[in-house]
Formats: C-alpha cells, sequence, structure tokens
C-alpha cells in the first residue's frame, strides 16, 4: 500500500441533606395503576394479520416484518406481534421458536430491551427453550445500554428455570459492571463464578484488565495481570494488546514501543491489532518516520493491513492539515479489492475541511461519498457541525439540506436525526444552532428532539440550560410527556444532582404531571450514586409500599446495589 507519510509536517496540535429533604414527595405520588389490554387490541391484531390457528399447541406470531417501510408502521406491527404472543402464552400455548426468537432479535434492535427479556421469559415458561446465542444476545443488549441489573436478573431467572449460564454470557455481565465502574464489583463476581465452578477464559481477564487501566492506571492493570498469571490465569494477546492500549492512552509511546517488541518473550507474536494500537499514537503525535518503518512490517496473514488501518492514516492525516494525503489513501482503498471506505473513512476529512471553512471541497467530498454508496452516519453529522464552530450555521444547515434531498429523507426523520446524533456527542451548541434554521424550514421537534436536547445538555453538564429548555417548552405550548420529563430527571442524577432533580420532580408533580415506573427507579438510582444506600433503601421501601414500583424491579435494585430490603423480599 503507498503510505504518502514522509512528506507531512507536523502541526502543533449535592449534599445528603438536600436529598434527604426532598423526599416530601412521597406525599404526593399517586397510585401505579396496573395496565391490562382490552380484547379489542387482540381482536384487532387477529383481524389484521395472517396467523396460523395453534397446531399441536404450537402458534405462529403475525409477519411483523412485511408491508409498508414507515418506521411507525414497523413499530405498531412489531408491538402488535407481542401482544399476540403475551396473549397466546397466556392461554396456555406455545410460541414456534423461530418466530419467538426473531421477535427478540427485533425488540433488542429497536431498543424494546424489556419486551425483550419479556419474550425470553414467555419461551420459557411456555416450554420453549432458547438457544444459547439468543440469550447471550439479550444479556449483551441490556449491558451494552447499561442495563446491567436488568440482565443479573433475567440470568437469576434463567437459572431458576434450569438454564444453564456460560462464561461467554457472564462476560457481558463483567464488562457490563466495568462499564459502569464498578471495577471492584466485577472481581467479587468472578469469585462468585469462580465458586461455583466456572472457569474464567481470557476474554474475562481481558474486560478487568481494560476497567483496571482505565479506572486506577495501566500500572494497576499489570499488576493484576501478573496476579492473574500467578493464580494460574492464562491471557492471551487480546490482554496485552489492552495493556499496550493503556500505555498509548496515558502517552507512554516509548514504553508502549518496548512492551510492544517484547510481546514474542511472552509468547505472542503481534498482529494487526497490536500494530494498529502503536501506529495510532505514533501518527497522531506526527512521528512519521517510526510510523513508516512499523507499516513496513506489516505484512503476512496476522499482521496485513486492515480497514481500520486505512482509517488510522486517514483520520490523522486528516488532523494534521493533510487532506490531500488522506483523500488519495481513500482513493487507493476504493479503487483497490480489498477494502471500501465507510462513512468513519470519510468523517475526518470532512471535519477537516470543515475547520479550514473550504465548504465547496466539504460538498465534493459528501457528493463522493453517496456516489460510492457510502452512507453518511452520525459522525458524518458531527463533522458538518464543525462548521457551526467555526462560525457559519447557514452553510452547514445548507449542506446537511442538500444532503437529505440527495439521499430523498424525509425531513422529519432526517432532521431529529442529526439533533439527536448531534447532542449524542456533545454536540448540544451546534444542534441548538441547526435547530434554529430547521425550524425556520418548517421542521416541528418532536418530544423525541427535546428528550435529545435535554439529555445533550446534562451531559456537557450544562444543567440549568437542560432545566430551562424544560420549562422554555411549556412556556412555547409544548406540554412536556413523561419521557422528556424522565430524560431531565435521568440527566441530573448522572451528573450527580439528584437533590435538583428531586426538586424538579416535586414542581412537576405540582403541575399535574404523571411520572412512571422508570421515573421513580432513575431518583433511586440516583440517589445510590451519591452513596447514600441507606436512603435509597429507606426510599425504595416506601415507593414500593405505595405500589408505584413493582417487586420485580425491587430485586434488581437490590441484587445489582446490595440494598438491605429483605422484610420486603420474604414477603
Amino acid at each position: 500500500m503507498a503510505v504518502p507519510l514522509n512528506s507531512v509536517s507536523t502541526v502543533t496540535n449535592p449534599s445528603p441533606e438536600n436529598a434527604r429533604n426532598s423526599c416530601g414527595f412521597f406525599t404526593h405520588i399517586p397510585k401505579f395503576l396496573p395496565f391490562f389490554h382490552s380484547n379489542k387490541t387482540i381482536s384487532r391484531i387477529f383481524a389484521s394479520s395472517q396467523i396460523s390457528p395453534p397446531l399441536n399447541n404450537i402458534f405462529t406470531l403475525p409477519n411483523w416484518r412485511s408491508g409498508k417501510n414507515d418506521p411507525r408502521n414497523k413499530e405498531l406491527r412489531l408491538y402488535d406481534a407481542f401482544l399476540y404472543l403475551e396473549y397466546m402464552v397466556g392461554k396456555g400455548h406455545k410460541p414456534d421458536k423461530t418466530h419467538a426468537t426473531q421477535l427478540l432479535y427485533d425488540l433488542c434492535n429497536c431498543n424494546k430491551l424489556r419486551k425483550a427479556a419479556r419474550v425470553m421469559e414467555m419461551m420459557v415458561t411456555s416450554g420453549t427453550i432458547p438457544d444459547a446465542a439468543s440469550y447471550t444476545f439479550l444479556v449483551n443488549n441490556l449491558c451494552k445500554r447499561g442495563n446491567v441489573g436488568h440482565a443479573m436478573q433475567l440470568v437469576d431467572k434463567m437459572e431458576e428455570y434450569g438454564y444453564p449460564t456460560n462464561t461467554v454470557t457472564y462476560n457481558s455481565l463483567i464488562r457490563g459492571l466495568c462499564m459502569r465502574g464498578n471495577l471492584n464489583k466485577s472481581l467479587q463476581f468472578v469469585e462468585k463464578l469462580m465458586q461455583k465452578g466456572l472457569v474464567p477464559n481470557a476474554y474475562t481477564y481481558s474486560i478487568l484488565l481494560e476497567a483496571t487501566y482505565k479506572e486506577k492506571g495501566v500500572n494497576e492493570a499489570m499488576l493484576l495481570l501478573d496476579n492473574i498469571i500467578a493464580k494460574g490465569g492464562k491471557p492471551n494477546l487480546v490482554s496485552y494488546n489492552v495493556l499496550l492500549t493503556g500505555l498509548c492512552k496515558e502517552g507512554r509511546i516509548d514504553e508502549a514501543k518496548e512492551f510492544f517488541r517484547n510481546l514474542p518473550s511472552k509468547g505472542f507474536n503481534p498482529n494487526v491489532v497490536s500494530y494498529n494500537i502503536l501506529l495510532r499514537s505514533l501518527c497522531f503525535e506526527g512521528r512519521w518516520e517510526e510510523a513508516n518503518e512499523l507499516l513496513a512490517e506489516m505484512v503476512g496473514e496476522e499482521r496485513s493491513p486492515s480497514i481500520v488501518t486505512y482509517n488510522i492514516l486517514i483520520s490523522s492525516l486528516a488532523l494534521h492539515g493533510q487532506t490531500d494525503h488522506a483523500l488519495k489513501i481513500l482513493d487507493e482503498m476504493y479503487f483497490g479489492e480489498q477494502f471500501k471506505p465507510i462513512a468513519a473513512s470519510y468523517n475526518p476529512i470532512i471535519a477537516r475541511l470543515c475547520k479550514d471553512r473550504k465548504v465547496d471541497a466539504v460538498i465534493k467530498c459528501l457528493d463522493q461519498m453517496l456516489e460510492r454508496h457510502c452512507s453518511p452516519n452520525e459522525g458524518t453529522y458531527n463533522s458538518i457541525a464543525v462548521l457551526c464552530e467555526e462560525g457559519v450555521v447557514h452553510e452547514a444547515f445548507s449542506i446537511l439540506q442538500a444532503l437529505r434531498i440527495k439521499q430523498s429523507s424525509s425531513t422529519h426523520d432526517f432532521y431529529r436525526a442529526v439533533i439527536s446524533g448531534l447532542c449524542r456527542k456533545g454536540n448540544t451548541f451546534a444542534a441548538f444552532q441547526l435547530l434554529y434554521e430547521m425550524t425556520a424550514h418548517g421542521f416541528n421537534p418532536d418530544s423525541y428532539t427535546y428528550s435529545s436536547l435535554i439529555r445533550g445538555l446534562c451531559l456537557e453538564k450544562m444543567l440549568v440550560a437542560a432545566v430551562d429548555v424544560f420549562y422554555i417548552m411549556e412556556e412555547n405550548g409544548y406540554r412536556p410527556d413523561v419521557d422528556n420529563f424522565n430524560a431531565l430527571v435521568l440527566g441530573l442524577c448522572k451528573s450527580r444532582r439528584t437533590d435538583l432533580s428531586l426538586k424538579v420532580f416535586e414542581d412537576m408533580i405540582s403541575k399535574g404531571y404523571m411520572p412512571n415506573e422508570i421515573t421513580y427507579t432513575i431518583l433511586v438510582e440516583g440517589i445510590i450514586h451519591e452513596e447514600h444506600k441507606e436512603l435509597a433503601s429507606i426510599v425504595l421501601k416506601e415507593l414500593h409500599l405505595k405500589q408505584v414500583i413493582s417487586r420485580n424491579t425491587v430485586e434488581r435494585l437490590v441484587m445489582q446495589y446490595e440494598l438491605e430490603l429483605e422484610d420486603i423480599l420474604v414477603q
């Protein structure tokens, strides 16, 4: 592969008392009314779907995948299939395993994780044994999206039903705990697994090592690795690559190079991942000569360049202002046989061109993307939004508008995706700037868009602004819904301002808003994260007695956070 690096020049580069005082909100808590699906709903599903009658007590689900491609209709059909499954299992019938499994996958892909977990539970209770892949997939998705407690609860229930859990599934739980900053709990969890007879594998060690270097530094991670080996553990190359990443992240590149060269003495030859880790650091530091030497070594099956290698070169060249060189590598990828550029290949170049205010070049680059059948993504929108930072908001909006038209996207769905994509990446100011332009051109923000803005502001610690958005919505005649409310409460709690979230909660109750179980759960978890477990236990107990939090949720929180609520659980 061509490596145009030699000519590149380096360019310089709340308090406990507040929480207690806020507990007066319990006097306002309404009774949590159970919801029962009406017979009319079930009749509608029967009437509108081609459903096979139960044969030998096994039934098939309505085809939720056929029909119009409108996302809203798809979601309704998916929900209808879920309702039908629930109804038929309740009548004592057994679902077709393939249909039920596909429903589980599709619910996960639509972020309907609780319903997906319910599908798994209905399969088991009806006598349908789910395959290990779907079980692991569900646990992994729950953990990835922060629902570790739900995942632990699911695993616990599945084991009660006699369904064994393997190390792969447990690894998902360990990763989930580590992602939430619960390293010590993860280590304790591994000890429990070993007592149950399960043996941690190399992937388990890699998860723990990554969490350790992120939380305590790479030196601690190296000590952990030594301890693992001393106890008979057998880490693999992935574990050493994790430590290599840690050294690079800490800017210890010379030590990383030495560690990399010593891998054969540990029994492992570096693979393409090892090379890419070190290459990234060398390129981003502008150490082009050393990067070229490393690239020259990348020959052979285990170390030949991957698409990641190409993207590292492109992004580092773009960072240093060498967009012409980066575009040449893009062309080499496109006209070569091995790899084709993806959005992540184009995005760094677009971001740099936007930083340099080269609007025409940005348009040309986006046109090339589309011509080469490469679909823009959230990263592309964030790259275009760099123009907003440079003070050319109107040009950024014009480019996005043209992109929408060329992709034949609906105005509402496209602009909503842009705003949520910016807010997710902490680019909320640009989101507001573009929203002004969008609304001037007929876009009406919906509940999802407002929730995205609130989450984005909380992510960037602009908590007062997040609260203000909530009240501005009301002033402009838009009554916030429970999802907006939960987005604000969750954002405040994540920022360790549970005291403020409780005050907002009381204000909303006084205005007649109806919180749901998710709202109360967020508040309890907020109190826990501020390290007031005793108070959280008192709050959770009272919420359960007032029937606004189910026993199922109580069990999950007790399991996940080791709360003391035995008097409730034994009832």
